[in-house]
């Protein structure tokens, strides 16, 4: 008992710590394996990736339900911090709205599958809508907007349109070898460019 009590303060910081790298990792892991092999993927492939026991993630996710919400919220939060990054460091706003393009479509990707854990409608799956819209149609419309003040593309381009479009392209892509839902997204995009008169 004593040994339990003695630097309780300090020992229970690290074990904090240590739980939110495992857990990352086991998010961005679970993450890679929902794109190679579905959101049904076995609990031993996913703490293989991470390089934890299998009883990690158990602790931090009793159900797959709960993992596949949390790397479905991760990936949220990651693809809306990655918009500003991506247009204080690219070339134009046009490219920094590609590049997260390409990011948002990754996470479509990511989350291919969800629905056989949530079903629509269902509390979970709305919140997790909800969440989804709020964090990412402003960053999207952030991009548009600087995009547009270049000079670079339509004032009139509406992000919320554009994101469901975007998931339309990647619809059923995975199913169909030969449709190339990125090429599509790709071209998309580019066909947002104007072009400019000389």
């Amino acid at each position: 008992m004593t040994t339990n009590d003695e630097g309780a303060g300090q020992p229970a910081r690290k074990i904090r710590a240590d739980a939110q790298r495992n857990e990352q990792a086991l998010l961005a892991a679970a993450a890679a394996v929902f794109v190679t092999s579905g959101v049904e993927a076995p609990v031993r492939d996913i703490a293989a990736a991470a390089g934890v026991g299998m009883g990690t993630i158990y602790r931090h996710f009793p159900t797959r339900a709960d993992l596949v919400v949390a790397v479905y919220r991760h990936q949220v939060e990651a693809c809306a911090e990655a918009g500003p990054v991506l247009l204080a460091k690219s070339g134009s706003p046009h490219a920094a709205l590609g590049q997260w393009v390409n990011l948002f479509v990754d996470f479509l990707v990511t989350k291919h599958g969800l629905a056989a854990v949530l079903q629509p409608g269902s509390v979970g799956f709305d919140a997790l809508h909800a969440y989804f819209l709020d964090r990412l149609v402003p960053v999207c419309a952030q991009l548009l907007a600087a995009a547009a003040q270049a000079g670079e593309i339509s004032a009139d381009i509406d992000a919320y349109e554009l994101m469901r479009g975007i998931g339309n392209l990647c619809v059923g892509g995975d199913l169909d070898p030969r449709y190339d839902a990125r090429r599509m997204v790709k071209l998309l995009i580019a066909g947002l460019l104007q072009v400019r008169s000389a």
